[in-house]
């Protein structure tokens, strides 16, 4: 139904009262009398001659986590409902979350609360269901949310900023509203005594919602939402943040797992391995054994020692801090949403890394934690653990400054370090602002290096652009790595779904990989290949291979600098390491996707009779200087589109366990055939790295097999031999 004799229905209807009541309750001393304020004013409110109605959602809107559209006026009617409008990449709507996922373990829609997501995207990548629904399932957002992509609510009801919260009474009318972050006593108060209110009145119903969560649909995966990765050159590993599994895995560069930290739920824990507990890590750097963990939505900076089997807190205090500035001992000063990190020195003069960096995004700054004594520019000596900023005013914006703590970042999020001159500084990702820049060692001057534009307010300065400085355009950029050996910076362009290559000495930035368009493809080259949101990536094997945390994929991808290839990091479970998830190797026997770069070849027609066995022998070679990966399952796997009664009583797949012993496959002519032709497809998969293991990579090739099935009897058939060199 409509709202009837409903009257001006935007946010500063409610602005005169509201701002009344919460300077009462600034004076208000007790529980009690803050809840006796807040009563009276939805007496007051409640009987206003016409409502401040909300609007009704637009039809043909999408929505996620419910089974149907919801209507204000007919689903929420009798519900005191809180409308969250927010839009994914933004740390503040993600600070909130907590507090919404508090409030709905307190109250459920059976005591008449309902939170509902009003998306209002500010890039158009997250415009996209597809990505909207991603950030759903990573952030465990279970309330209904709708995407309201022409932000037509936001408009009506004059929103300005994210995330805005608008409580709403059972008759769709507007109660209270809450902008930014930071006002969870208030919400509680609010929807609390609205309840109350409404209750005494009679008015909530009871009703349940009908709610069907995305994430109850999608299959187990080895990997979540990966969002950074990082190699230890020393090793061979790799170290990967299963942001979405809420663990960190420690990887052999053959695939296999050698340490399976946290997971799969959300937690705060430090001690022994098989008791710790994360909570959606981000950042990771591994020296000597030692890996340093953004601990994103715990605001901590964990420390792993691989050797001891030991995780410990090292900055951060649990909980979400605003403290700008910083200066006390790393496990006493508060901290915010810490996305990056990355070992660094506090002098030429100092013989080893001594500072660790971090992209504090949630106070849009760049902080540093002192692993050793030292010193940051214009500071004096610093002590062990001291936990301080170092860059960013905490102001959001894209401000350059020759003073670091004049310039101005918008949620940093991606670090890399170049250390050697000319360039000895801190490479950033600011998503916020789609910018790249540039933070030097020597005194902390922040310059632009791409993307922006000169007004440090404008923080819609985005695109998809190849070009020079801030005429090249980017979206919401999470990643960077510093590629020593050609002196050029590799950019995780996120929201473009592209891996970019800036040249720092020129400042052009071009496009290295990826179409832009959000898939998963392993095409025959770089710019025939797509991400999807990849956050983070790193260099590895002396500048040939690039890693990328193909985000939203639930991958690792490799793309090799030097053959201009691109490959799928396998990961694997091993005999002393726990993975959530499948591993590859345990996946239902189903036909996997053949990459796109996979050649196909046709063989000669076979002539065979019901009853007879055609004999297939596998004769495939590797590169020289290869083998096939221990532990990883290359496998062969039979078809027969449209002509699947071929396949009936076979067995149709197999394991590649040797190159030197390969097996022959079997096939039986069925005695009904149900066509006198068909063509029998024999896919194969092999998994295989160097000699030292230090690349590995998956190859396929497509062998079709024409049959021409006949009632006369054939003389035996040879074997066939499937060749091919990959």
């Amino acid at each position: 139904m409509a709202a009837p004799g409903a009257r001006s229905c935007n946010l500063s209807g409610l602005l005169p009262a509201q701002t009344s009541l919460e300077y009462a309750l600034l004076d208000a001393v007790t529980q009690e009398e803050k809840d006796g304020l807040v009563y009276q004013y939805l007496q007051k409110v409640d009987g206003w001659e016409q409502d401040l109605s909300v609007p009704e959602f637009p039809e043909g809107l999408e929505w996620l986590n419910t089974e149907e559209p919801i209507s204000v006026y007919k689903d929420l009617c009798g519900k005191v409902v809180v409308l969250d409008f927010f839009t994914y990449c933004c740390i503040n709507c993600i600070h909130l979350l907590p507090d919404l996922h508090a409030l709905e373990h307190t109250y459920s829609d059976k005591d008449g609360l309902l939170i509902v997501g009003v998306h209002s995207a500010k890039f158009p990548n997250e415009k996209v269901l597809d990505n909207l629904r991603s950030a759903v399932l990573r952030y465990n957002i279970t309330h209904p949310v709708v995407n309201d992509v022409d932000a037509s609510l936001w408009q009506e009801l004059e929103v300005s900023c994210w995330p805005t919260l608008i409580i709403l009474g059972p008759r769709g009318n507007m109660l209270f509203s809450l902008i930014g972050e930071g006002h969870k006593e208030n919400l509680f108060l609010y929807t609390s005594i609205a309840l109350k209110y409404y209750k005494d009145r009679g008015q909530i119903r009871a009703n349940k919602i009908g709610i069907k969560l995305y994430k109850d649909s999608l299959p187990p995966s080895p990997l979540l939402f990966p969002g950074k990765i990082a190699v230890d050159h020393v090793s061979n590993r790799l170290v990967i943040a299963d942001t979405g599994h809420h663990r960190i895995l420690v990887v052999w560069k053959n695939g296999q797992t050698q340490h399976s930290i946290g997971g799969p739920n959300p937690g705060r824990k430090d001690g022994i391995f098989s008791e710790s507990s994360f909570n959606s890590p981000q950042g990771v750097a591994i020296m000597n054994n030692i890996i340093y963990v953004a601990d994103t939505e715990n605001h901590l900076i964990r420390k792993i020692d691989l050797e001891a089997e030991m995780v410990s807190t090292v900055a951060g205090i649990g909980i979400q801090g605003t403290d700008k500035e910083g200066g006390a001992k790393g496990d006493e000063q508060p901290i915010s949403s810490p996305w990056d990190v990355v070992f660094g020195r506090s002098g030429s003069e100092v013989q080893r890394d001594n500072i660790l960096w971090i992209a504090m995004a949630g106070t849009h700054q760049i902080w540093a934690l002192l692993l050793d004594c030292g010193r940051l520019p214009k500071k004096n000596e610093l002590k062990k653990g001291t936990c301080l900023r170092f860059a960013g005013s905490g102001n959001e914006e894209n401000r350059n400054n020759a003073y670091p703590h004049k310039a101005g970042f918008a949620q940093p999020s991606g670090l890399s370090l170049a250390a050697e001159d000319p360039w000895s500084c801190l490479f950033v990702a600011d998503s916020e602002s789609s910018t790249v820049r540039a933070v030097s060692l020597k005194d902390g001057a922040v310059r632009p290096l791409v993307g922006g534009e000169r007004d440090p307010t404008n923080l819609f300065a985005f695109g998809d652009v190849d070009g020079v400085g801030i005429d090249a355009r980017l979206q919401h950029p999470l990643g960077v790595t510093w590629d020593k050996k050609r002196n050029l910076l590799y950019v995780a362009d996120s929201y473009n779904h592209k891996i970019k290559v800036v040249d720092p000495k020129t400042k052009n930035c071009t496009t290295l990989a990826g179409t832009g368009n959000a898939s998963n493809i392993i095409g025959s080259s770089f710019t025939d290949s797509t991400f999807n949101e990849p956050g983070g990536l790193c260099i590895g094997e002396n500048g040939q291979l690039l890693y990328v945390a193909d985000t939203n994929n639930h991958q690792i991808k490799v793309l090799d600098l030097e053959t201009k290839t691109v490959s799928v990091f396998p990961v694997f479970r091993s005999e002393n390491a726990v993975v959530d998830g499948p591993s590859l190797a345990e996946k239902p026997k189903t036909l996997p996707k053949l990459p796109k770069s996979a050649p196909g070849i046709r063989l000669s027609p076979v002539a065979a009779s019901p009853g007879q066995t055609l004999q297939f022998k596998l004769r495939l070679d590797l590169p020289s200087g290869t083998k096939l990966t221990e532990g990883a399952s290359s496998c062969w796997f039979l078809s027969a589109e449209g002509n699947e009664w071929l396949l009936q009583g076979q067995i149709p797949s197999g394991e590649i366990e040797s190159i030197s012993n390969q097996p022959t496959i079997s096939l039986q002519i069925p005695g009904d055939c149900l066509s006198l032709e068909a063509v029998l497809s024999i896919s194969v998969f092999l998994y295989y790295c160097s000699a030292d293991s230090s690349a590995c990579m998956m190859k396929g090739v497509l062998f079709s097999q024409p049959l021409q099935i006949t009632d006369t009897q054939q003389d035996c058939i040879p074997p066939v031999e499937l060749k091919y060199i990959f």
